[in-house]
């Protein structure tokens, strides 16, 4: 099979798999959400940052090394596994230990036996690391379709079933535990990948020596995005981190839905032809091209239509998270961009330049949230935008020096989507506020109508103007 016709599978059955997952994930979250409060969401909430950096750690960026590495052998594969199993262990029972002072931090007795148990996650997700990166590196997206899907609905079907039993909390608790230990098993089971349970120095210094340095930048970045979570979580109430964090997960639908699947398919594909600049510059900005073109239209109506939606989904209790949502949809704009420019200096093996980068842009972070939390949990969220425009703007600069694709060629691809999904959001606003509301529709019509206007006319005229973006969809996917 040539690189096109990979791709093109790769990308199908990815966006099959994120789409899936998606609803999916969706529908259990809109299930819980109306059975549990949003103080309970908030604790699980608290714990994200030491989750994350445990799952950083274990991993020390050697999965991503495999990827990139041509032709790696059992040795390597073999010798990252016993590296996340021994990570894995160790970083767990510091975070045993720590529980108790985690609890204290927060005021919320309840979280030490909560994080005990929440944190077995990336202890069982360390015996799949290697299958899924193998799995990765093949593109073979669709077998990791079929392993996610039955993991996230058996694990959902038990957090429903628990949550209207009343066990609150720990209805989300003993979901995700349950659904990495489900993946875990079917990697085992339908990878065909087995470790040798060897060792080999040469190769895991190799491995480290590529690794380290996205650990590092890793770490720092999870830190850095936790950190509002943590602000939340430790000045205000549960409650309140509840509501940011429900705004945040349902603004990552768009994003993780195009974004991450794309990331998937994308950084092997650009990993092997990282060594012609001129291909790779050709590739990737057809792909800053799709990312825009379907991300910020989706995020333009969602702004839009934020009180109706989260109304209808999610009932009364949760209005307060639409303001918080609103502002992270604009956020959300940037962000994709932000990753595929930082995911150039992986392909390239310039991840010198991401921790140096990292650095600066934490200093930055970490300034302005000082600065930012004088004016409450609104100039948190307001700061977050201006931070991620200038996380944006390090990489497009950076990152467009290694493929000789500047930031201001990238803004000029990018302006003519961007510019209709402005255009037809206002006049979706304008119709949603002056007929749809006015005539007294019900929340699902006016999300309907809505949708079908935003839709149809930025569709319509986007192939009227000839978008470059779509014009490109149809040539990749359609064949047109």
């Amino acid at each position: 099979m040539g690189l096109k016709q990979k791709t093109v599978a790769g990308l199908f059955w990815t966006f099959t798999q994120q789409f899936s997952l998606q609803i999916i994930s969706f529908i259990i979250s809109i299930i819980l959400a109306r059975q549990l409060s949003p103080s309970e969401f908030g604790l699980i909430g608290m714990l994200s940052v030491f989750i994350s950096v445990g799952s950083s750690l274990m991993d020390s960026g050697m999965t991503s090394s495999i990827i990139r590495t041509k032709d790696p052998n059992q040795s390597d594969y073999s010798t990252v596994f016993v590296i996340n199993i021994v990570g894995s262990i160790l970083i767990y029972a510091i975070i045993f230990f720590a529980a108790p002072y985690i609890a204290a931090f927060y005021n919320h007795p309840i979280l030490t036996d909560i994080v005990r148990v929440y944190s077995l996650t990336f202890v069982l997700s360390a015996f799949m690391g290697v299958q899924r990166a193998k799995l990765t590196k093949e593109m073979n997206f669709r077998l990791q379709m079929l392993i996610q899907i039955p993991s996230v609905v058996g694990s959902g079907i038990l957090g429903i079933i628990l949550a209207y039993n009343g066990f609150g909390v720990w209805s989300l608790v003993y979901m995700y535990v349950l659904q990495s230990f489900l993946l875990s098993v079917q990697h085992w089971m339908f990878s065909g990948w087995r470790p040798d349970l060897k060792f080999d120095l040469k190769r895991f210094k190799y491995h480290f020596d590529f690794g380290y340095k996205i650990t590092l930048s890793g770490l720092i970045k999870t830190i850095y995005e936790n950190i509002f979570t943590i602000i939340i979580g430790k000045y205000y109430s549960a409650a309140q981190l509840g509501f940011y964090n429900r705004a945040l997960s349902i603004r990552q639908l768009p994003i993780s839905n195009l974004s991450i699947a794309l990331g998937k398919v994308t950084y092997p594909l650009l990993s092997s032809i990282n060594n012609d600049d001129v291909k790779l510059k050709e590739v990737y900005k057809k792909l800053i091209k799709q990312v825009v073109f379907w991300v910020v239209p989706i995020l333009i109506l969602l702004i839009v239509i934020a009180e109706p939606f989260f109304r209808f989904l999610l009932t009364e209790k949760w209005l307060p998270a639409v303001p918080y949502f609103q502002i992270l949809c604009v956020t959300g704009i940037l962000i994709p961009l932000q990753a595929y420019n930082s995911n150039i200096f992986k392909v390239k093996g310039r991840t010198d330049i991401t921790l140096k980068m990292t650095i600066i842009k934490k200093i930055f972070g970490i300034t302005g949230i000082l600065i930012a939390i004088q004016f409450g949990i609104f100039g948190l969220l307001y700061f977050q935008l201006i931070s991620t425009a200038f996380d944006y703007n390090l990489d497009a600069h950076f990152g467009g020096k290694l493929i000789n694709y500047s930031i201001f060629e990238q803004i000029k691809d990018i302006i003519p989507s961007v510019s209709l999904a402005v255009i037809i959001g206002v006049l979706t606003w304008t119709a949603d506020g002056f007929l749809f509301k006015s005539i007294a529709l019900s929340d699902l019509l006016r999300l309907v109508f809505a949708g079908i206007f935003y839709f149809t006319m930025y569709l319509g005229i986007s192939h009227l103007i000839k978008l470059s973006a779509a014009k490109d969809f149809r040539q990749l996917v359609l064949k047109k």
